[in-house]
Order: C-alpha cells, then structure tokens, then sequence
C-alpha cells in the first residue's frame, strides 16, 4: 500500500542509519519523503544516504549528539537550507550499555559471587545511558518541532520498548529510561495537539538485529539462554524483522489513516506483552 500523502515531506530519523533506523529510513525513502539520516557517525550516516540515493532517493546525512542541543540546532539550519520544512522526526537513537545492566536475574543469585549485582553498575554509564534514551528522545523534540507546521500535518514519532510495560531483568536503567518514553509520549501528545503535531510511540518487541546479535546467540549461532528465555515468552516463537515495523510506522506517519491519533504506544512484539508467561 502506499503513501501519497508522506510523498515530498521532510524525515528526520535519528540513528537513522542503525540496525530499526536503516529500514525506517529505507522505507520512507521508498514513499518520496526527503530523508534525513541523523547520526554520531557521519560516515556511516553518508554511507548509508549514498545507499539511498544510488536506489534513485532523496537522502541526506547529517552528524548531531542527540543529547546536545548546540549539534542539533547546527543540523537543523542545514537541513532548512536544504528541504526548508521538517515534517516528521523519528526519535530513535537509544540503547543499552552493558555496564549499566546485572549479570544476574535475581540478588540470591550474586552472593558469594564475583560479578556485576545491582550494587555494582556503574553509575557514569547508568546516567548515560538515561541522558541517550530520555534526553536524547527530549532534546531533538525541542530543536526540530518549532519548525513543524500544523498545516502540512507533522507527527513525532518516539521509540520505546518492551521494557517500558514490564521491566526486564538484568536491564532496569534501560527499562526504566523506556518507561519514561512512554510517559514522555503522552505528555508531548497532549502538548502539541494545539499546534496539530501528532505524538506517538513504537514499542518493538524482540528483534534480532546487527547490535544485538551477538547477545541473542554464540558464535557458532547456537541461541543463549537468554534467547530461549524470550521466545518462550514470545507467543509467535520467533524475533520480529526490523520490516515488520513499518506497516505500523507507515499508518502512524499517514494523516489520512490516522489523523485521529495521538498518545498512544503501539507494540510490535509478537504477542509478548499480551502473554503473562502461563
């Protein structure tokens, strides 16, 4: 199905050149928006443009820290230089930092043992991580949206996660920066809906992508226990493909299939946050 309606609109897509960013890149690409692949890395983030524009796209790289504002503001006049408009921001840089994380599911678990329990994170990464999921998803909102304009029908689209409903062992920094995402949603839901700029969020559940590979399976790609773990709790049995998202992204872009809401956390996830693991 496609989407004459996004055809010609301006899309930033923060880490848009990462493993979920890539295909939402790629896929508004394919519906004639003018893609903005925002990343740390402009090396990456023009390689992955090129990419775009070898297929006969629009896209254009541009390097920014989501959590500072001066690099955003400076990508944000390049991008009015180029488009003039900014239609559609896709806050989806984040991720986890394993030193923010427990090696153990439970606290008896840890006793006696030398590895890193809940008393052992590390507090610098721990706020890190937290600035990068909830400031990240703030501050690219605060420097991109004043340039949105209600008539051409903008929409802000957050990206949460699983642990936002129910935090995860082993991750509550990350669980609860998505929480916090979500509440952060809502609020913009309710903020902007004046200025007819749409807020929502995507939930994915479990996919397997380049980052999270190599904790999902071995080397010799045999599953971890961890990987079991998930699909057990994962009604469908099986990770979800970075394309799957995009049916749900697409309706949530497209003022003419949902221009009635705002607010909302759609998961993508397989059936996992329905499941109540008996």
């Amino acid at each position: 199905m496609s989407h004459p309606s996004l055809k010609g609109k301006t899309a930033i897509i923060t880490g848009g050149a990462g493993g979920l960013g890539s295909a939402f890149s790629e896929a508004l690409a394919k519906e004639g928006c003018n893609v903005v692949i925002l990343g740390r890395s402009l090396d990456k983030a023009e390689a992955f443009a090129n990419e775009l524009k070898t297929q006969g796209y629009e896209a254009f790289a541009v390097s920014a820290d989501v959590t500072n504002p001066e690099s955003l503001e400076v990508a944000s006049k390049a991008i009015l230089e180029k488009y003039q408009t900014i239609d559609i921001l896709i806050n989806n840089a984040g991720g986890n930092h394993p030193n923010a994380t427990t090696e153990n599911r439970f606290a008896a678990e840890a006793m006696g043992k030398d590895m890193r329990d809940f008393f052992k994170m590390n507090i610098t990464d721990m706020e890190n991580l937290l600035n990068l999921n909830i400031m990240g998803t703030l501050i690219p909102t605060q420097v991109f949206a004043r340039h949105m304009t209600g008539n051409r029908k903008p929409v802000i689209i957050n990206i949460s996660s699983m642990a936002a409903f129910k935090p995860l062992t082993k991750i509550p920094t990350y669980s609860a920066a998505k929480a916090s995402v979500n509440n952060l949603t809502q609020w913009m839901a309710v903020y902007f809906a004046s200025s007819g700029i749409r807020v929502n969020a995507l939930a994915p559940g479990f996919f397997s992508t380049d980052q999270n590979r190599h904790l999902l399976f071995t080397p010799e790609g045999t599953p971890t226990p961890r990987t079991k773990l998930i699909l057990d709790h994962t009604p469908m049995g099986r990770f979800g493909e970075p394309e799957e998202l995009i049916g749900t992204l697409l309706w949530l872009l497209d003022p003419e299939l949902s221009g009635f809401v705002t607010g909302i956390v759609v998961p993508v996830d397989g059936g996992f946050s329905a499941f109540s693991g008996v």
